[in-house]
């Protein structure tokens, strides 16, 4: 098995002993992104600006493992409040959109590290 830790330059670093992500084969499995601001390491105020931060941070991510949003096939939200899923879905949808989104899951977590409101990790498939 060929395994490629992923560590991007312009994501906030990681919270705990992890990598961004992990590429295994044309497969990128990317670690959970809060909404941290990758210059200041601070949550912004709101949970639509930490899911905007976050999925910025995401691309950074998929950019530093070769491939796009566009190459995601798989994201998994996680919520401090179920109830914030409508706000959300407006900035998921400034990055995904059409009829070739990806597969997705939305959960309310019991906590959420640092206090966010809001995490998603993904799955993507590099066209190489």
């Amino acid at each position: 098995m060929n395994k490629q830790t992923i560590m991007a330059e312009n994501a906030p670093a990681a919270v705990g002993p992890y990598v961004h992500a992990v590429k295994v084969g044309n497969l990128v499995f990317a670690s959970g992104q809060l909404g941290l601001d990758p210059v200041t390491n601070t949550l912004p105020e709101g949970v639509e600006a930490q899911a905007e931060q976050s999925l910025k941070n995401i691309g950074a991510v998929l950019k530093a493992a070769g491939c796009s949003y566009e190459d995601v096939v798989k994201t998994t939200i996680f919520l401090a409040d179920i109830n914030d899923f409508a706000a959300i879905n407006a900035i998921y949808s400034k990055y995904f959109t059409g009829s070739d989104t990806p597969a997705r899951s939305c959960v309310q977590a019991g906590a959420i590290p640092k206090g966010g409101l809001f995490e998603m990790e993904v799955i993507a498939v590099t066209k190489d």
